[in-house]
C-alpha cells in the first residue's frame, strides 16, 4: 500500500517538507519514494502541490497520513473533515482510564430483588400479609421477647443503674 506523507528536508531548527509518494512500510528518513508531489515550508507558509499527480496517486489507492490529508482538505483536493492530529494529554487518557473502573462498579453495586419460596416478589408477600423471611430479622425479634419473658434481667439491670448514678 501506497502513502502520500511528508518528507524532511532543511536545516536543523529550519523544517521544510517535500510532499512525496512512498511506500507505507518505509521510513520516512529513508529518502526512498516514487514520487515527489510538492513542498510545504511551515515557516514561511509556502504550499506547493500537484494537483494532478496527487488526484491520480489517489484513484491508485495511495492513503494520505494524517497531517497530509489535512492539508489536502484544506486546499479543497480531497473532500471531507480534517482529523485531529494532535497528541492527546497524559492527564485526560489517565482520568478516562480512572473513571473506567468507576463506571464498571456501578453497575456492578445494582442489585435485583431475590424471590421468595412463594416465588412472589417480597413486596407482594407483605402486601397479602404474608410474613418476609428475612434470616437477619428472626434472631433479633427473638432475642428481644427473650429479654420481656424474664423479668429478674431487667430488674437487675435497673439496679445496676441506680447504682452507677
Amino acid at each position: 500500500m501506497l502513502r502520500i506523507r511528508f518528507l524532511r528536508v532543511g536545516k536543523k531548527n529550519s523544517p521544510s517538507f517535500r510532499i512525496v509518494v512512498t511506500p507505507r512500510r518505509s521510513a520516512a528518513k529513508t529518502g526512498r519514494f516514487l514520487e515527489v508531489l510538492g513542498f510545504y515550508n511551515p515557516i514561511r507558509h509556502e504550499r506547493g502541490l500537484k494537483r494532478e499527480r496527487i488526484q491520480h496517486w489517489l484513484s491508485q489507492g495511495a492513503q494520505p497520513s494524517d497531517s497530509m490529508r489535512n492539508m489536502l482538505v484544506s486546499e479543497g483536493i480531497m473532500e471531507g473533515k480534517k482529523t485531529p492530529v494532535h497528541k492527546k494529554s497524559k492527564k485526560k487518557e489517565e482520568e478516562i482510564v480512572a473513571e473506567a473502573p468507576k463506571a464498571e462498579t456501578k453497575t456492578d453495586s445494582i442489585e435485583v430483588p431475590a424471590s421468595s419460596e412463594g416465588g412472589e416478589a417480597p413486596e407482594k408477600a407483605a402486601e397479602e400479609g404474608g410474613e418476609s423471611t428475612t434470616p437477619a430479622s428472626e434472631p433479633v425479634v427473638e432475642e428481644a421477647e427473650k429479654k420481656e419473658d424474664s423479668p429478674g434481667e431487667s430488674e437487675e439491670t435497673a439496679a445496676v443503674e441506680d447504682k452507677k448514678v
